[in-house]
């Protein structure tokens, strides 16, 4: 496995991190595996080398936090072997300070999470879905204590616009606080959105890269998949056919089976295998329904894309519309 430290940060992540959105309830989503087989999972990541784990307290209602940290746990390793994320900003509860950004929610959403985890601290604690009424200066102010008080060792954020995901680390560096020192952003073949200012302002600042959904929620996997629905997530996921149901959206999926068959690869090989080649810090986080697609995707680290493959992934992009 490679380690790469996260952007300008001291804190060295494994090439790959395990994303556990898929590890929880099946009552919250149909496609969640429960701890009998989400451990088979855990159990090879950790035997590949991976110490970089993400979850949220939204998943599965705080229940992937729960079992993530029963996981790590019961495997017996060194808690400061291990790095965990997690995210909060979603609603947890019915009550109107039970979401958000604000100093009330941030104190009582990382307790929370820290009880779930059934840890002292959180390596790397992130920002969900963006609310853009946020109040950055009480946010940054609120996660700097969270810093202080040991609770949380570094802040980072969660697909956000890229002029206030700016704004709030220039309000940091003002007061000299803890900055934002990572982005964990939507960006595969099939969504490049954030190629044109958030990915060039975090690549000129040192601040890692934590792209999510590399293989498209599975829609880079295979014709086969795409068409046939082979998985649960395929089968029930509506954001798969949402966000990568377009015309050209399929027919860069071709070209990733085409290579794919050139190379003697895996179509989500080639995906993952271009993420991990835009930038050599990258941490793409990876969901897995079984271990063989582990081992498939830790093979794709060493797999070489040339430049007419590049060529052929990148030019049938066609850029989504702003608003």
């Amino acid at each position: 496995m490679e380690y790469v430290n996260l952007g300008a940060s001291g804190l060295a992540i494994s090439r790959l991190g395990l994303g556990t959105m898929g590890f929880g309830d099946p009552a919250w989503r149909s496609w969640v595996l429960r701890e009998d087989a989400a451990r088979p999972i855990f159990d090879r990541a950790l035997e590949h080398g991976i110490n970089f784990f993400d979850t949220c307290n939204y998943y599965s209602g705080g229940e992937s936090e729960i079992l993530l940290g029963r996981l790590i746990r019961n495997a017996g390793v060194e808690r400061e072997s291990i790095v965990v994320a997690t995210k909060f900003g979603m609603p947890m509860s019915d009550h109107a300070n039970a979401r958000g950004y604000s100093r009330k929610n941030i104190f009582a959403a990382v307790d929370a999470s820290l009880r779930r985890l059934d840890m002292d601290y959180i390596d790397l604690y992130q920002t969900h879905i963006w609310d853009p009424d946020t109040n950055l200066e009480e946010m940054m102010s609120a996660l700097a204590d969270l810093i202080a008080a040991g609770k949380v060792l570094y802040i980072g954020a969660t697909d956000m616009p890229a002029w206030q995901f700016v704004k709030a680390n220039c309000i940091a560096e003002a007061r000299n606080a803890p900055q934002f020192v990572s982005m964990q952003n939507h960006y595969n073949l099939l969504w490049r959105e954030d190629e044109s200012e958030l990915l060039p302002y975090c690549h000129a600042n040192g601040i890692g890269w934590i792209p999510y959904s590399p293989m498209a929620r599975g829609a880079l996997c295979g014709r086969e998949r795409r068409t046939g629905g082979a998985s649960e997530r395929l089968r029930t996921d509506e954001y798969i056919d949402i966000w990568y149901g377009r015309d050209a959206d399929l027919s860069v999926g071709s070209q990733v089976d085409q290579i794919a068959a050139k190379h003697k690869v895996q179509p989500g090989q080639v995906a993952l295998a271009w993420v991990l080649a835009r930038h050599l810090q990258a941490a793409p986080i990876i969901g897995i329904d079984d271990t063989a697609q582990l081992d498939a995707a830790v093979a794709a680290l060493t797999l070489q894309l040339d430049d007419d493959d590049e060529k052929s992934l990148t030019d049938s992009y066609l850029p989504r519309l702003r608003g």
